[in-house]
Parts: structure tokens; sequence; C-alpha cells
């Protein structure tokens, strides 16, 4: 047990039971079952929101400073959150400074959801980087580290394979993570290969490519505890509709509840609502016209009093002249964005 009474082992084990048809994936099926095992499918389904990172001054990220965020996501539905993706601004991040955001955040989100989903991710350059970034947020518990292929230098297919096959020790289950934009790319021959390692349980692409997500999903069905789950978020129901388990949107930061409304309108059969949720999501993603990236969601999720606009070197906030274009954008979906 642990110091909030939580068993700690049972949190990464799951009998493979029902996917969760609402806004996350069910959390007693990920975690806690009978058979040792963790359900990749279970642990992705839904959809799971790749936190952007609250900072209480550039570059020094702040769980209080995160807190009425949090409180919104829950409010609006929301179950699962990815901390320090892309979107969460991860490897702009000192590793001393991961531990203690991601313990409290955390503590705070099962808190605000019943004990809500909660990944985080540690890719970095090299190895052994990667595994100093795990070691120091495993006091939050993760419910699975997410990873993807070493940045910067290129790498042969078998150093990527040694790369994912490091973790093994760690004790917590891994989700590959497909950012070809920032890393080597997940290959279908690697997807084939990475299914075989066992602390494996899902994939989360984001390289946009359908046929590449689909060859994703044959191979993630030769498991049947494998998830996959889509991060591409203008592909999000494309990606439903071919069989994935879950989302990863970050436009999930400012539109979680229409984030939620697709996968559960999918799920349902409402192809009407799912296309028009879609589109919703679509328009939001225009925001990238005017300022690429992060400081564009933190400028707007600032004007909403839900989290600082600083972001981490060498980004900078967004300026006043941005930031108008960014509100006047999204004027016509505030009754989609959320809110305090």
């Amino acid at each position: 047990m642990d110091g909030h009474g939580r068993d700690v082992d049972a949190r990464r084990r799951t009998d493979a039971g029902a996917r969760d048809e609402g806004g996350a994936g069910d959390e007693g099926a990920a975690r806690g079952g009978r058979t040792g095992q963790v359900d990749g499918r279970a642990l992705l389904a839904g959809v799971m929101v790749p936190l952007v990172t609250p900072m209480d001054r550039p570059g020094r990220p702040s769980a209080p400073a995160a807190d009425a965020l949090l409180v919104a996501l829950a409010a609006a539905g929301a179950r699962g959150l990815m901390l320090f993706g892309s979107n969460g601004e991860g490897p702009l991040l000192p590793t001393a400074q991961l531990g203690g955001f991601a313990a409290e955040v955390a503590a705070r989100w099962r808190e605000l959801t019943g004990d809500g989903t909660v990944l985080v991710n540690v890719t970095a350059p090299g190895t052994a980087e990667a595994l100093a970034r795990a070691e120091t947020v495993l006091p939050a518990e993760p419910d699975a580290l997410v990873l993807s292929p070493p940045i910067y230098y290129h790498h042969r297919h078998d150093e990527i394979v040694a790369h994912y096959a490091a973790t093994a020790g760690l004790g917590v289950p891994v989700v590959a993570y497909n950012a070809p934009r920032y890393s080597n790319p997940l290959t279908p021959a690697l997807l084939d290969e990475l299914t075989g390692l066992a602390h494996l349980v899902g994939i989360k692409d984001s390289s946009g490519d359908l046929a590449l997500f689909g060859h994703a999903l044959a191979a993630a069905r030769r498991r049947d505890d494998f998830g996959v789950s889509q991060g591409a978020e203008g592909q999000a129901l494309d990606a439903l509709r071919l069989g994935a388990d879950g989302l990863v949107p970050g436009v999930a930061n400012l539109l979680p509840g229409t984030a939620v409304e697709l996968f559960r309108a999918h799920g349902e059969g409402r192809d009407d609502d799912a296309r028009r949720a879609q589109q919703l999501l679509d328009q939001a993603l225009l925001l990238h016209t005017v300022r690429p990236g992060v400081p564009a969601v933190k400028a707007v999720l600032a004007a909403r009093g839900l989290c600082p606009p600083h972001v981490a070197a060498p980004f900078t906030p967004c300026s006043e002249p941005e930031r108008r274009a960014l509100l006047d954008l999204l004027a016509p979906l505030d009754a989609h964005l959320i809110r305090a």
C-alpha cells in the first residue's frame, strides 16, 4: 500500500475485461484484475487528454497552477491524462522537474475522477535518459509510461527495439508513442516486433498516416491485450471507424467535452453526432494557423482563467496580437470550449 491507501501493484494488474464506452478507459478493467496482466485496450480506451503543463513561471511546472484546469477537465467528462507529451512540453523540461509535478497532478486527478488513468511520457534522446526520467516519475504511480523511439539521432531497427526492451525491468507497462515529426518513426516492421514485447501494452500513433495506423491495429490484434490510440486529432473519427481503442487529441485541452462526445457518439452508433463533433474539433484546430503549438493552447486557456500562459524556453508566449486573433477565431466555438 502507498501513502494514499492504494495498492500500488493493483494499479498495474487487470482482468482483460470489458472496454469502457464512455469518456475514458475502465479503470477497474485496466487495473486490479486476476490475471496479473495489464489490458492495454482498456487502459487506452476512451479519451485521454495530453495535458499542457501549467507553470508558475517560464519553464517551471506547477501542480497548484494546474488545479483549475484539472477540475475543469474532470467536470467535462475526461477521465484520462497523459503528462509531458508534445502538448506538455516534456522534452523541454529537465528530468529533475518532472517527479514532483507528476506525483501531485496524478494524486489530484485520481481524487477528482475516482482513480482516473494517468500516463507519463518519458521520451528522451537516449536510453539512459529515458530510464532516468522513468525512475523520476515512478512515485506518481503511473498506470503506464509512454515512450517514443529515441529523438535526435537516426537509429537502426535493432537499436530501437533494444531501447524499448530496456524498460522491461521498471515494473510498469509501457505504451509506444509514434511521433515521427519529433523522433525516429515506428515502421511497420518495428510495430510487428514491438507487439512481441510483453511489457508493451499499446501504441499511441500521431503519424497522421492512416495506412500505418491500420497496420498498427493489425499488429496489435495479434494480442488480446494490446491497445491502439489515435493522436492525430484531425483523424479521430476515421481512427475509431478503423477500430481504435481510444483517442489522445491535444485539442481536448480546449474542447474536452466535444472529444468525449465524439468517442461516445461513435460507440453508440450516433454517426451524425460523431461527425459534428469531429467538425468542431477540426474548427478548433485552426488556432494553429495563428500560432502553431503549445503557446496558442495556453494563451486560450489563460484567457479562460485555467492556465498561466508561461511556456518552457525556447518557446515564447503568444503576443497580444496573436492572443486577440486566437480569441476572435475561437469565439464561434465558445459554447464548446472548456470553462472554469
